[in-house]
């Protein structure tokens, strides 16, 4: 620890790479001391409000010094009150009495610590998703404008990454597409199904309220509503212990593991695409793949995305455990917990949002590559259509099968055995028999054929089920991301 009146060297100190390397400074904010204990007094100001509307004798100059030191937070002070105090909450009210000397005796009537702490917490997740909610439609949108881009041109489909039947480039990023919408909707309904603690008090009876206000029951529930209403939500939880109910917590992280899992897949998806040379994500004019190999151009974001949401992920095991082990009506072994899990769980979606839509904005794709490895497995895969030919041309099937099924064996040995070209249509084009179809040869080799209804799939589910749901974010659909590391 540095001495006091000493500059502390921050490089001496742990600090979460979440923060320090990765996340926007908006996510960083949201979870920042200054965004909650700012939130702490601001929840103070609308119960003294709501408490006065209903008949309190609290004074107009008293709401007045509240709201005149909502930020004015002596976090020096509040730090020592803690450690004297060894309680957060009632180190925050020593702080703000002391700046609300007149306001002091009513900060915080009838509430308890989780009046704030719960409170905040549940409007620090609802700003997470508004945070996250148009990053992730900019990414589904940028995805969309590639499938447009991209919707004709065939590709090699992979089943248990073994070649399988043709796709197109613009249908395959649909499948990205398609995830990332569900996790809109899972998003999006997470948010609005958030409701307000309000004022409940020590065990959710709300007896501290019903005693102040002598026992009148409607002024107790319309101060419910009045503060509820205050901090932007349209319901409370009718119930509650000293906390909400923790389930709420593993709503909230599910889905947002639920994105850090299609996330994976996208970027692994990415990844092995790289591998074989057919799309590549942006790499910068300086950018170093490797320290030893030059040559290299590694998918660094794409890598980043899926180590992070990894670890995204595995953060709904921490509120799953711990709503399983609250007793009664609360116990506090969820506290230090959910410090960490809840902003982690935010601040990772937010980083690797940001580092998809970079992603997005600059995939490269390389038709040549594409084209040849069709070239290479399209011969086997055409074999049926040869066959048709071969019986409309008045051959017999079986003999027709026997000759494909000796040339593509040979073909394959030639491939697997020797290293060389697929040659099948080289051998059929060689054979008498297959004469009367050698002249069709050209269109029935013809890669847009093999891809069936893809093209009009892509352009049918980005009108229908993509666009429309990118209509509320459309006024933040514009600006690229640039990547600081």
């Amino acid at each position: 620890m540095a001495a006091p009146g000493e500059e502390e060297d921050v490089m001496a100190r742990y600090r979460s790479p979440l923060v320090s390397r990765y996340a926007s400074a908006e996510m960083a904010y949201n979870f920042s001391e200054r965004k909650k204990f700012g939130t702490w007094r601001r929840l103070w100001l609308y119960l003294a409000q709501a408490e006065k509307s209903l008949g309190l004798p609290i004074t107009d100059e008293q709401i007045q010094e509240m709201e005149a030191n909502l930020d004015n937070i002596d976090f020096k002070m509040a730090a020592e009150e803690e450690k004297k105090l060894r309680h957060d909450v009632m180190a925050h009210v020593h702080t703000f009495a002391h700046c609300c000397p007149k306001a002091a005796a009513i900060i915080h009537l009838g509430a308890t610590s989780c009046y704030v702490g719960d409170n905040t917490d549940l409007i620090v997740l609802r700003d997470g998703f508004n945070l996250l909610l148009p990053k992730l439609a900019r990414v589904i949108s940028r995805l969309a404008d590639f499938a447009e881009k991209y919707a004709d041109m065939p590709a090699l489909g992979f089943t248990h990454y073994q070649p399988a039947q043709l796709t197109t480039v613009g249908k395959r990023c649909c499948l990205w597409i398609q995830d990332l919408c569900m996790d809109l909707q899972n998003l999006e309904r997470a948010r609005d199904d958030l409701r307000f603690r309000g004022v409940k008090g020590t065990t959710g009876t709300q007896a501290s309220f019903l005693q102040l206000f002598e026992g009148d029951h409607s002024k107790v529930e319309e101060l419910d509503r009045l503060v509820t209403a205050k901090a932007g939500f349209k319901r409370a939880y009718m119930v509650t212990g000293q906390t909400y109910s923790r389930k709420v917590d593993i709503g909230v992280l599910a889905v947002l593991a639920s994105l850090g899992a299609s996330i994976h897949k996208i970027c692994t998806d990415i990844r092995l695409l790289a591998n074989l040379k057919e799309i590549e994500e942006p790499f910068e004019k300086d950018q170093i793949g490797s320290s030893a190999m030059p040559y290299k151009r590694n998918p660094m974001r794409s890598e980043r995305c899926c180590s992070l949401a990894r670890h995204l992920m595995t953060l709904v095991m921490d509120p799953l455990q711990t709503a399983a082990v609250q007793w009664f009506e609360r116990t506090l072994d969820d506290s230090a917990n959910r410090r960490v899990c809840l902003a982690e769980a935010f601040l990772t979606a937010d980083i690797i949002l940001s580092t998809l839509q970079n992603i997005s904005e600059g995939l490269v794709v390389y038709p040549k590559v594409i084209e040849r490895r069709i070239r290479q497995e399209l011969p086997f895969m055409a074999t049926e259509n040869i066959i048709m030919a071969m019986v409309k041309a008045g051959g017999n099937r079986q003999d027709c099968h026997e000759k494909i099924r000796v040339l593509s064996q040979q073909a394959a040995a030639v491939v697997k055995q020797e290293g060389g070209d697929n040659d099948f249509i080289a051998r059929v084009c060689a054979d008498p028999y297959f004469s009367p179809i050698h002249k069709q040869l050209e269109s029935l080799l013809d890669p847009s054929s093999f891809t069936g209804r893809a093209p009009q799939q892509v352009a049918k589910f980005l009108k229908e089920e993509v666009r429309p749901v990118l209509i509320p974010y459309q006024s933040k659909m514009g600006g690229k991301i640039e990547l600081a590391l």
